[in-house]
């Protein structure tokens, strides 16, 4: 059954951007950082790229490891999953409230007796909000079991470099002689997290400056809120788009492309884009010090060398780099059951999309596809099928109300 806590933009899971004002107030420690034992200064990890987002190993109070989403969008450590914590007892932890794009309000507790650590660096008392359930649902729209976010703090103690043609990330201290690789950008540290000043050709010819969140937690390529105060201006070719939902409902708006987007001294073309209902969106998050949002399907493009200390990045082209800008060609979104992990559901659907047209609905049960079971795929293959080629056909084997049915889709380019 579809949950009212899944929380996705069109799969490409808008990562509910926390806003961490709140959080900040008592919360950061000063002086903490990760640091490494002994001589260590450097070390390279592997990680999982699913979706675009990057997910790494992380032990929480010396237990685990536990999968997290290595996110530049959020401040302190989010812990989504509470039962990896030892002796809980919420009623004496501090209650304060989170709030983003996609999440309405909802109850958070601060936990001053955290440490964490990634593969030899460890902090011992990281800034840390605990939510006493999984709202987030990030396990089933991955197909992976996520137990929490991790960002800044990370960030901030380390010179990261993010090889995402290689699925490393390799990191050392910030006093270390360090051999930067591409071409240097700013970037702007403001409430814990990253922006960067880009330029955006909308068609037509109308050039505009940005500022951006840098957020490898979002795994779409851009989204663009907001304009001098009012909502970002949208291209002539759109399509409308159940962009996400939150606890009230859906966030709705459009998907369309921009004509060109100038990151330092390179250039993408046909950029797809969101464009979130800014009324909506405007009431939940705060967009005084930003245009919107720059994910991670265009920083997977590159090799990204961050320094939060002296606040710049280098970009370097990787194998990525010429991949054209997809958009999912079905119009639906799918997860894994929040409870048991097996059964793949159908959950919103588009309107005058693919999925629709063939009939499918929201709560259908998936259990082939191709004529292979679900189970030979990964949430993450189904994504790049769907967007692969107009055209393709996709065959489901479904389950509705107890009983097996096909339904043959037809992949088309919507945008």
């Amino acid at each position: 059954m579809l949950t009212k806590y899944a929380f996705v933009i069109q799969l490409s899971i808008h990562k509910i951007t926390i806003c961490v004002g709140l959080l900040l107030i008592g919360l950061h420690s000063v002086g903490q950082e990760f640091t490494f034992s002994g001589k260590k200064q450097k070390q390279s990890i592997q990680f999982k790229c699913v979706k675009n987002l990057i997910i790494i190993p992380v032990y929480v109070n010396e237990r685990g490891p536990y999968n997290f989403v290595l996110d530049t969008g959020v401040g302190p450590m989010i812990i989504t999953d509470p039962s990896i914590i030892d002796t809980l007892n919420f009623s004496l932890m501090r209650k304060i409230k989170l709030s983003g794009l996609g999440l309405e309000v909802v109850d958070a507790y601060v936990s001053q007796n955290v440490s964490a650590q990634i593969g030899r660096a460890k902090i011992n008392y990281i800034p840390t909000a605990v939510l006493k359930e999984d709202l987030f649902n990030l396990s089933g729209h991955l197909g992976v079991k996520i137990y929490g976010l991790i960002g800044y703090s990370f960030f901030n103690s380390f010179i990261v470099d993010i090889r995402y043609s290689e699925s490393r990330i390799i990191f050392c201290d910030v006093d270390s002689k360090i051999k930067y690789r591409g071409d240097k950008i700013p970037i702007i540290i403001e409430n814990l997290k990253p922006y960067v000043d880009v330029d955006v050709d909308m068609y037509g010819g109308n050039k505009v400056g940005t500022r951006l969140l840098m957020d490898t937690g979002a795994s779409h390529a851009l989204s663009m809120e907001m304009l001098k105060g009012e909502a970002f201006p949208l291209p002539e070719k759109k399509i409308k788009a159940n962009l996400g939902m939150s606890l009230s409902g859906q966030i709705k708006g459009y998907v369309g492309r921009v004509e060109a987007f100038h990151l330092g001294k390179y250039t993408f073309k046909d950029v797809v884009s969101g464009f979130p209902d800014f009324n909506s969106i405007s009431q939940k998050i705060d967009l005084s010090f930003r245009n919107g949002n720059l994910g991670a399907e265009m920083l997977r493009k590159f090799d990204v060398q961050l320094n939060y200390q002296e606040k710049f990045m280098y970009l370097k082209p990787n194998s990525y780099a010429n991949a054209p800008f997809q958009y999912d060609m079905i119009g639906m979104v799918i997860y894994l059951d929040q409870d048991k992990y097996k059964r793949l559901i159908v959950g919103e659907i588009d309107e005058g999309s693919p999925a629709e047209k063939a009939g499918l609905c929201p709560y259908d049960e998936i259990i082939g596809v191709n004529f292979k079971s679900i189970e030979t795929y990964t949430l993450n293959d189904l994504s790049e099928m769907f967007k692969s080629k107009a055209d393709r056909t996709v065959i489901f084997e479904m389950v509705r109300d107890n009983k097996v049915f096909f339904k043959v889709v037809r992949l088309e380019k919507r945008i």
